[in-house]
């Protein structure tokens, strides 16, 4: 027995160890920048998809088996950076020609699904039903819709046709009305702040601030970032359309929108950005609630004077501030030495945790509806964190991050031959979906920052 007892004993000590990310030298950083670029080099037209059926023009779509053949919203967009940075890298003319009906074909496919309403889906499908059979069986003004980045997107297009947006006049009326939906139907009137109707579909799907909380009650800081920022593009593009007082109008918009997002969701305490909860009973006078004179009114001698309350939730969107240009220099300051540095919060081996694991809600199983936003890496988080610090000139972190990326998809690609959706935070384990693409080939951008080359940026 006692044989057998050191040969049980010898053999655990033999065994290796969990797989860990790899060493973050110069040399596998090298390494593995070049097989990513050759993999997503060869690979990159994977993306494409022809119009037919629902979809009318063609486009681009994630990758993967289970996203085949479907138009997701910011999925496109941030596709489509990418698609630029291996174009730039290495695409001819005639490659980039190419490329431009599936980079317009994503914003007209989604116009072509707009109406006055303003209502546009987060995600279509070949034979997806009209929008007439959409719109029957939910009511367009309590629904989620088309997340605030088709504006962003058009404008990132236009900006690399030096300018023209004629394309879009016909359509641009929809677009308007798409963001007048948001502005109308989607913002709190006390705070000024962007709410989701509820947690459906809401790109970062069970993100503890708005899934299974009440409908209308989530200030979202990561929707709220993202409509400035597409309230800055509606200024753009109705520059480049000559129509200067349209544009002016969401100038407007977008400043007031940034200062109230600096009000509501700036914590002094944490020096963070968090969501808010928009989930309060009105406050009501007397004559209003039935109460007769000289009657007990509770609360009346002082109601609240708040209109939201902070989530302090740490959940990565809080870096959206500087990914946005909203967060101050001193924000910003706070936000990277407290929360990006903290390694027992989001700094990982593999990147940016989206949930930190000092939250009860921390959870890494792989699921697949919700996707899951509780803790995994996820390459788009990695990259719009790094976009955040090189924005606010956090040079060491911006490089940390981006060698980090580089390290975990360029072993995933060693390994599998292909990369996937999302990862384990600590060693770099693909958790889902093999053959995704989409915003994981930003990896490209990030390393051509690196090493010091130009690099495509997202409007």
């Amino acid at each position: 027995m006692l044989r057998f007892a050191l040969f049980a004993c010898a053999s655990l000590v033999a065994m290796p160890s969990m797989s860990q990310m790899p060493e973050r030298t110069a040399e596998n950083v090298k390494r593995y920048t070049a097989l990513c670029r050759k993999h997503i080099y060869r690979d990159m037209k994977g993306m494409y998809r022809e119009a037919g059926k629902s979809l009318v023009f063609p486009f681009l779509a994630p990758g993967s088996n289970q996203y085949l053949d479907m138009l997701w919203d910011w999925d496109s967009w941030l596709s489509n950076v990418a698609l630029r940075q291996i174009l730039l890298e290495h695409g001819t003319k005639g490659d980039s020609d190419e490329a431009l009906r599936y980079e317009q074909g994503c914003v007209l496919n989604a116009l072509h699904y707009g109406g006055m309403d303003g209502w546009i889906p987060i995600w279509i499908e070949r034979d997806a039903p009209s929008r007439e059979e959409m719109l029957s069986v939910r009511n367009p003004w309590k629904s989620n819709m088309h997340k605030p980045t088709i504006a962003q997107h058009a404008a990132f297009i236009v900006r690399n046709m030096n300018g023209d947006a004629e394309w879009l006049r016909e359509d641009f009326y929809k677009l308007q009305a798409f963001v007048d939906l948001y502005l109308n139907y989607h913002r709190h009137r006390a705070t000024g702040l962007m709410y989701w109707q509820t947690d459906e579909a809401i790109g970062v799907d069970n993100d503890p601030s708005t899934f299974y909380r009440p409908h209308g009650s989530s200030g979202s800081i990561f929707l709220n970032a993202l409509m400035y920022q597409e309230l800055r593009a509606m200024d753009y593009l109705a520059t480049r359309l000559k129509m200067e007082e349209i544009a002016r109008q969401f100038r407007r918009e977008a400043e007031t929108l940034k200062a109230s997002i600096r009000e509501h969701c700036w914590d002094k305490r944490d020096g963070f950005y968090y969501s808010v909860d928009l989930n309060l009973l009105p406050v009501e006078p007397p004559a209003v609630s039935g109460v007769k004179p000289g009657e007990l009114h509770l609360h009346v001698g002082q109601p609240r004077q708040y209109d939201c309350l902070i989530q302090r939730l740490s959940v990565w969107s809080g870096f959206m501030a500087m990914w946005a240009g909203i967060a101050t220099e001193e924000e910003a300051k706070e936000i990277v030495s407290r929360h990006y540095r903290d390694t027992l919060s989001f700094n990982a081996p593999a990147g940016i945790r989206t949930l930190s694991p000092q939250e009860k809600m921390y959870n890494v199983k792989a699921s697949g509806n919700p996707s899951s936003w509780q803790g995994p890496v996820w390459i788009n988080v990695n990259y719009l964190v790094f976009r955040g610090l090189v924005r606010y000139g956090f040079v060491a972190e911006a490089r940390e991050l981006a060698e980090k990326t580089i390290l975990l998809l360029g072993r995933d690609y060693e390994r599998f031959g292909a990369l996937h959706e999302y990862y384990l935070p600590e060693n770099g384990e693909p958790v889902l979906n093999k053959g995704f693409q989409n915003w994981n080939l930003l990896v490209l951008n990030m390393a051509a920052w690196l090493e010091g080359k130009p690099v495509v940026e997202e409007f």
